[in-house]
């Protein structure tokens, strides 16, 4: 029987003992968690069928809780190559090869851009590769094709260079003369702008905060350590429990009429009448 490609990627995460939270129509289809490691994946066929909304939530998203955000797809138009890492509105973009790799602690070290596929070598590992195996600098010019100041170059200064070579590079010293792109690295993103009454108080309050459109809570808000998922209206997402249990979140709902059971809930009259933050966070944690 063919699994999926999403269900692929939950089973080895699951294998890899990352605890995984898998969600539909949202715009990330993927939480996962293994001990400080916190990942947002995208599955697609084509890296190049998400738009542009879907991507800057995934990174607002995933810049809060500390998290990577992530594209594994096949394609973005031509075929994705294994073991490159591409970029998609900044986000993270790769093959489930690549993937996989990966979450075995083996990344990568090329990158795709405006000038092809490079990779950056690291100037001080290569002279000491260099000098542990008596290669000088001519006789390493003349493996790689290239002139003997431009290997004093590159052991001068870190540098990016084409795929070729550095697959000449690689052939005489190996992996660790490259710098490896570690995809778990998180970065930061700037705050989608917030246009909902309810995500501008959280900002006048003093933390960071966001509207969310494609999840199943409707506003991420963080402070310091502290993160909250808000859900505004009458209607509860029992998803957001399990999300926010999973990245140590606090949950809150902003309701109209029907109050529900077990949760922090307020009115939005009483949201709008906290003057501190930490006023709410007192709140929420004395539930």
């Amino acid at each position: 029987m063919n699994q999926k490609p999403l269900e692929k990627v939950e089973l080895f995460l699951l294998k890899k003992g990352f605890i995984v939270k898998s969600l539909t129509r949202s715009s990330f289809d993927i939480l996962a968690r293994k001990e400080g490691v916190i990942l947002l994946v995208k599955v697609l066929e084509d890296a190049n069928s998400i738009n542009r909304e879907y991507s800057e939530e995934m990174t607002s998203i995933a810049s809060c809780i500390s998290a990577s955000s992530i594209i594994v797809a096949d394609k973005a138009g031509a075929r994705l190559q294994d073991n490159v890492v591409y970029v998609r509105f900044g986000m993270w973009t790769i093959n489930p090869i690549t993937f996989f790799n990966c979450i075995n602690s083996k990344m990568p070290f090329i990158m795709s851009n405006q000038a092809g596929l490079t990779a950056s070598l690291d100037s001080a590992k290569l002279k000491d590769k260099r000098e542990e195996l008596g290669h000088s600098i001519n006789s390493v010019s003349k493996m790689v094709g290239v002139s003997g100041r431009m290997i004093f170059n590159y052991e001068s200064r870190d540098s990016e260079v084409t795929v070729n070579t550095a697959l000449k590079i690689h052939r005489i010293f190996g992996d660790n003369v490259f710098d490896e792109i570690n995809i778990f690295e998180t970065k930061a993103a700037t705050p989608n702008k917030c246009t909902t009454d309810i995500a501008n108080k959280y900002v006048n309050l003093g933390f960071e905060a966001a509207d969310t459109r494609k999840t199943p809570f409707n506003v991420i808000a963080k402070k310091d350590n502290q993160i909250i998922l808000t859900e505004v209206g009458d209607k509860v997402n029992p998803e957001v429990k399990s999300l926010s249990k999973l990245i140590d979140a606090d949950n809150l709902v902003i309701f109209d009429k029907k109050k529900p059971k077990d949760l922090p809930s307020i009115t939005k009259k009483e949201f709008f009448e906290f003057e501190e933050a930490n006023d709410l966070i007192k709140f929420l944690k004395e539930f």
